[in-house]
């Protein structure tokens, strides 16, 4: 099933799929195999629920149109936020946090950031991509060289109608962002954007989207130790 597509009204039950499994791990015990599969009904589930999510998401009217924004590329050349889109009518955006009193990018930021760069060119096959930091372009760009990244384009807005906009600044503190735009003829729209605070995180969690984009914490949602609630990523180990 595509990206696109939309679940059949019919589906087997998820418990009946995970009953039908037949995998199964030299030395597990009758126990492991039955929480396993349990687990892998719920797994179906999930799965399931995601894609439902994503349809929604789609079907979304559209956004408001957006401000004539201004933005700083690398050549120093003043663009548009429809001049980001290249040839697409689908634009990603990620505002970082790496304003300039900022003498380092906030780590979380820079595990995101990094985990875009290599599947940069697949991305951008159906839709453009850009990193927008407060920090001016050049000084971003020297970031992302000793990180070993290649492939990302950096701007820097212009003016602080963006950022105020954006909700990227809030009181003096800076905030990351996730925004997909789409163009409608001339017209620029909001699409989707993350939403959500404090005022939306679980007991014990940081707040993040579902589902979370960011492959780290995927990862560490496969461990038996999971998140941890006293870790976070470093610039350097």
């Amino acid at each position: 099933m595509s990206d696109t597509a939309t679940l059949p009204n019919e589906l087997k039950p998820a418990p009946e799929m995970a009953e039908a499994s037949t995998t199964r791990w030299p030395g597990e015990s009758a126990g492991y195999r039955q929480a396993r599969t349990a687990l892998l009904a719920e797994e179906i589930a999930l799965r399931r629920q995601i894609q439902r999510v994503a349809e929604r998401r789609r079907s979304l009217p559209p956004g408001p149109a957006a401000k004539a924004y201004r933005f700083r590329d690398e050549q120093g050349r003043e663009i548009g936020l429809a001049d980001l889109f290249g040839e697409h009518d689908t634009l990603f955006t990620y505002l970082w946090m790496y304003g300039p009193q900022r003498e380092r990018p906030y780590p979380m930021c820079t595990s995101f950031v990094g985990s875009l760069d290599i599947p940069a060119p697949d991305i951008e096959q159906r839709l453009a991509l850009a990193i927008i930091g407060r920090s001016p372009v050049a000084r971003q760009l020297a970031f992302a060289r000793e990180r070993g990244w290649r492939n990302l384009k950096f701007y820097q807005p212009i003016g602080e109608d963006f950022e105020r906009d954006m909700h990227w600044v809030v009181n003096g503190e800076e905030w990351a962002g996730v925004f997909i735009w789409k163009r409608d003829g001339d017209v620029v729209r909001l699409f989707w954007a993350a939403e959500g605070g404090p005022e939306t995180a679980d007991p014990g969690f940081d707040p993040h989207l579902a589902p979370d984009p960011t492959p780290l914490w995927n990862i560490l949602d496969w461990t038996p130790a999971g998140r941890a609630t006293d870790w976070y990523p470093k610039l350097q180990y």
